[in-house]
């Protein structure tokens, strides 16, 4: 079983920033592809972004390019979303979640994804 423990989240004014981290244990960490989701009230679960296994391919969505930056650090077993410009339509609960198929290079799609954190939510205000 795979835990991933987000952290981060909280409220915003519209224009500032915060820092999403995702923990987790695993020894294998460094060969999974790690993906940040977000869902707001009514909406469906959406990707925000994605990261490879090395850090060297990253997805976003459109709506966050040139915001948001995913990136990791494999020897503290963390993924990170910056996120800069915040809207308020950028309120969400945020997610994040891990592709254990070993050396994926992070995929927008959500089925692709076999563990998943609690939920952080993040709340920007106008």
């Amino acid at each position: 079983q795979v835990q991933l423990v987000e952290s981060g989240g909280g409220l915003v004014q519209a224009g500032g920033s915060l820092r999403l981290s995702c923990a987790n244990s695993e020894r294998t960490f460094s060969s999974y592809a790690m993906g940040w989701f977000r869902q707001a009230p009514g909406k469906e679960r959406e990707c925000v972004a994605a990261i490879s296994w090395s850090g060297g391919s990253t997805y976003y969505a459109d709506s966050v390019k040139g915001r948001f930056t995913i990136s990791r650090d494999n020897a503290k077993k963390t993924v990170y979303l910056q996120m800069n410009s915040l809207k308020p339509e950028d309120t969400a609960v945020y997610y994040c979640a891990a592709d254990i198929r070993r050396w994926g290079l992070g995929s927008p799609l959500e089925h692709e994804y076999d563990y998943w954190g609690q939920g952080t939510q993040v709340t920007v205000s106008s």
